[in-house]
C-alpha cells in the first residue's frame, strides 16, 4: 500500500539551476540577484509598494511589530485560531493580546466582534486569511480607520488570492507571507514583508539590516553606514530566494494544478458529507480560492479522531490544525475569560486533507473513497 503524505515539497522548474547561479555569483548572502528578482516579482505582479524578502513569515511579522513601535501596554487584536507567530511577534514587544473569535462558517476573524474589542490602547488588528480565503476587509478597514488602528495582514497562506479583485497582502498597511515547504510556492523556509504604506519603507530597510542604513549605502545614497535604529538580521540567503524565484516563474502552473486538486476533492465530497454532519470550506463572494488547503469540519472531536485513524490505517496522512491560542498553556491564565466557541470548534473539528502539487487524481480518488467507506460503515 502506497503512503500518501500530507505534504510533499517539490522541484518544479529551475530551482537547482538558479541555486547554482547564485553560488557562482560569489554573493549568497542577503539581497543578491535572486532576492532582488523576487522583490520585483511581487511589486510588479501585485502592486505592493515595497517587497522585502525575510527568513520567515515569523520574521516579517516581528518586523511589523517593530515598525509600529509596539510596546508594553499596547493592545493588539489577533484571532485565536491561528499559528503562534501571529501573536508572538507582538508579545515579544510587550503588547497585551486581545483574542477574537472566528466566523461561524469559516476560521477567519469575526469582523463583527472587532468594535467591542477596541480600546484606547489598541494599536493594531492582525487578520489571518485562513486557507488563502480573504477576511471581510472592507468592514475591518472601516472599523480600523474610524479608531485610528493599523491593519496587518498575516497572509502566510494567501499568495495569489484576492479580495474583490485586490491581492491579499496589498490591503493592510503591512503584510507577511510565508514560503515554508507547506505553502503553494516554497523555499523550504522564507517569508516576505509587503509594505503598502510608504511611511514604513525606509525604516523597514533599516530594521531588516540590523538597525543600520546599509541598504542606502549599497545604493550609493550615503558614503558610509552605521547603527541608526533598532533591528535584527531578517535577510534570507540568496540561495533561498533562488529556489523561490524558480517557483514564482511557475506560479500560474502551480496554481492551476492545485485548483484542479481542490475541485476534485470538492466534486467527490460535497454530495457525500452533509448527511454525516461534516461541512466543507466556505468561500465568500468577495474572496477567491487559491487552493492552499482542502479541509473538512467534522461534527465533533470523536468523529474527527476516528476519521484521522481510518485514513491513517489506509496509509493516508490527514492532520488537524491550530489549537486555540487563548486556551494555550502559555496564555490560558492571561485570557480575559471570554468564550470563543467558533475558534474552539475549529480546533476540535477541522481536518486537513493531503494537498501538494504532485498529488495525483488517483490519490485524491483514493482519499475520497476511504472517507466514504469509513463514514458509511460508522
Amino acid at each position: 500500500m502506497t503512503t500518501i503524505p500530507f505534504n510533499k515539497p517539490y522541484l518544479h522548474g529551475r530551482e537547482l539551476v538558479y541555486i547554482a547561479q547564485a553560488v557562482a555569483s560569489g554573493k549568497i548572502s542577503g539581497d543578491g540577484l535572486f532576492t532582488k528578482k523576487c522583490h520585483s516579482f511581487f511589486e510588479e505582479r501585485y502592486g505592493f509598494a515595497k517587497a522585502l524578502m525575510t527568513t520567515s513569515c515569523t520574521d516579517a511579522l516581528e518586523m511589523c511589530a517593530l515598525l509600529l513601535d509596539i510596546k508594553e501596554g499596547d493592545e493588539v487584536i489577533v484571532p485565536s485560531f491561528t499559528f503562534v507567530s501571529s501573536a508572538n511577534a507582538f508579545v515579544l514587544r510587550g503588547a497585551k493580546l486581545v483574542f477574537a473569535d472566528s466566523e461561524a462558517d469559516n476560521p477567519n476573524i469575526d469582523a463583527g466582534q472587532l468594535e467591542a474589542l477596541i480600546t484606547p490602547r489598541t494599536r493594531a488588528i492582525v487578520v489571518v486569511h485562513y486557507a488563502g480565503v480573504a477576511c471581510d476587509m472592507d468592514r475591518i478597514d472601516e472599523i480600523a480607520r474610524r479608531h485610528g488602528v493599523t491593519v496587518i495582514e498575516d497572509a502566510a497562506q494567501a499568495i495569489d488570492a484576492f479580495y474583490k479583485g485586490r491581492p491579499l497582502g496589498g490591503i493592510g498597511a503591512l503584510s507577511a507571507f510565508s514560503f515554508h515547504e507547506t505553502k503553494n510556492v516554497i523555499a523550504g523556509e522564507g517569508g516576505l514583508l509587503a509594505i503598502n504604506d510608504a511611511r514604513y519603507t525606509g525604516r523597514a530597510e533599516i530594521i531588516r539590516e540590523k538597525g543600520t542604513n546599509r541598504s542606502s549605502f549599497f545604493r550609493g545614497e550615503v558614503d558610509k553606514y552605521g547603527w541608526v535604529d533598532v533591528g535584527s538580521s531578517f535577510l534570507p540567503s540568496d540561495i533561498i530566494s533562488a529556489y523561490l524565484f524558480a517557483q514564482l516563474e511557475n506560479l500560474d502552473t502551480i496554481q492551476a494544478r492545485r485548483k484542479a486538486i481542490w475541485q476534485r476533492y470538492w466534486d467527490q465530497l460535497a454530495p457525500m458529507l452533509p448527511e454525516y454532519g461534516i461541512t466543507l470550506p466556505t468561500i465568500p463572494d468577495y474572496a477567491t480560492n487559491n487552493a492552499h488547503m482542502f479541509y473538512l469540519v467534522c461534527r465533533d472531536l470523536p468523529q474527527r479522531t476516528a476519521l484521522i485513524a481510518a485514513l491513517k490505517a489506509q496509509g493516508i496522512h490527514a492532520v488537524f490544525h491550530y489549537l486555540s491560542l487563548h486556551d494555550s498553556p502559555y496564555f490560558q491564565q492571561k485570557h480575559d475569560g471570554r468564550p470563543l466557541p467558533n475558534s474552539d470548534r475549529f480546533s476540535n473539528c477541522l481536518l486537513r486533507l493531503p494537498m501538494f502539487y504532485e498529488l495525483s487524481d488517483s490519490d485524491v480518488d483514493r482519499i475520497c473513497e476511504t472517507i466514504g467507506a469509513h463514514l458509511s460503515a460508522s
